[in-house]
């Protein structure tokens, strides 16, 4: 997702979707160490959405009206 999308969602959604984030990023690691996991980048992928969720939460929390390239 984009930084947008996150900036659109409110905090209760920003929330259930980091808890969301982390429990595919458990699964993605355990499909990897047992060589399931067809695509690897899947993993990088979901660990930047992780982030970008945790950045738009503190921005909401400091009150910072947050964009992308700002």
């Amino acid at each position: 997702m984009k930084v947008s999308e996150f900036l659109k969602l409110d905090d209760k959604e920003l929330s259930d979707k980091l808890v969301e984030l982390k429990r595919d990023l458990f699964f993605l690691r355990m499909q990897h160490t047992m060589n399931q996991l067809d695509n690897p980048t899947k993993i990088t992928l979901t660990k930047r959405d992780i982030a970008r969720v945790k950045t738009v939460i503190r921005q909401k929390e400091l009150g910072i009206a947050g964009g992308a390239g700002k």
